[in-house]
């Protein structure tokens, strides 16, 4: 139909590939203004870019660098759980994260990733088995997780990791609101304090909002991520990172900088557990990875080692 000139198609998308693949010519807007229009067949990927941002890629991926000093601090031990209809979700699982590593889950959706998460991040109830963070039996209350220093990167972070109607900045302090300078005592906040750390963090993440006060809902998906990735990695307290999916339908701009974010707390020491459906993805942070079939891991290896039909295969549940 659209070949026959029946049709007309309007494609909105921030995925070059979808571009390549699908249309005929291409308008882009930066900041609700016309950035730049062309055929598709004279353009390049870097031509796109550069109308996108207005210039040329500059972010530099953040190197892997040796960490010599590795200790396990996420350990599971035979972990299981039900899905909402109360059929098996994964299990059982024995998976160890070491600081200053970056271990790697790859899958299809719905083979028990998402479970996994919530379980480690105290939204879901484990049904057998044992986790163990810093050596020390976990149960994901808020309590534990402060004690432990875990943070968590989730899956729709607008559903999972915020408050949509309130502020950025109160959303930022969802982790420190009740300790000084934040709070005076247990029933004052300080708001002069709260909205201060929020400037900081804004600056230092690159979180594109007109204030601190406008609510988290009205933000984009990239600046959303880029607020509770923002929350989750400022604290000098962090000691292992669970971070789901965490550049879904994210462009390449905001998918860089998460990315160098997440190799930077690793290479501070942080033990991070990356589950992803994106394999390139995992392919670039990962020291290690694991594939998850049918609730299952049904491989392991060095990502530098892997090969990608391997896990395609693995994947595919072959």
């Amino acid at each position: 139909e659209v070949q026959a000139g029946h049709l007309s198609v309007l494609l909105i998308t921030h995925k070059f590939r979808e571009v390549l693949a699908f249309t005929d010519e291409v308008t882009v807007l930066r900041k609700g203004q016309l950035a730049g229009h062309g055929v598709v067949a004279d353009l390049t990927v870097a031509d796109m870019a550069r109308m996108m941002l207005g210039a040329d890629r500059v972010t530099k991926a953040v190197d892997k660098l040796p960490w010599a000093d590795a200790r396990p601090v996420l350990t599971v031990s035979r972990l299981a759980a039900m899905k909402d209809n109360d059929l098996p979700a994964f299990g059982p699982l024995d998976l160890t994260v070491h600081s200053g590593e970056i271990v790697g889950i790859a899958g299809v959706s719905g083979n028990g990733q998402r479970e996994l998460v919530e379980v480690l991040a105290g939204q879901r109830p484990s049904s057998t088995g044992l986790v163990q963070v810093n050596g020390t039996p976990y149960r994901a209350t808020r309590r534990e997780m402060v004690r432990h220093g875990v943070y968590a990167l989730p899956e729709e972070p607008l559903r999972n990791a915020c408050v949509p109607s309130m502020t950025v900045a109160e959303n930022m302090a969802l982790r420190t609101f009740d300790r000084p300078p934040q709070a005076r005592g247990r029933l004052w906040l300080m708001l002069s304090a709260i909205r201060q750390a929020a400037l900081g963090l804004i600056q230092d993440f690159g979180v594109k909002t007109p204030s601190p006060e406008t609510p988290i809902q009205n933000l984009s998906g990239g600046n959303i991520q880029r607020t509770v990735l923002a929350r989750e990695l400022s604290s000098p307290a962090v000691n292992l990172l669970i971070a789901a999916n965490p550049c879904f339908g994210l462009d390449f701009s905001a998918v860089d900088q998460i990315h160098n974010a997440i190799v930077e707390a690793r290479n501070r020491g942080v033990a991070v557990l990356l589950v992803s459906e994106d394999l390139d993805e995992l392919l670039a942070l990962s020291d290690r990875i694991f594939v998850i079939s049918d609730g299952q891991l049904v491989y392991e290896g060095k990502a530098a080692e892997a090969d990608i039909a391997d896990l395609g295969h693995k994947m595919a549940g072959h």
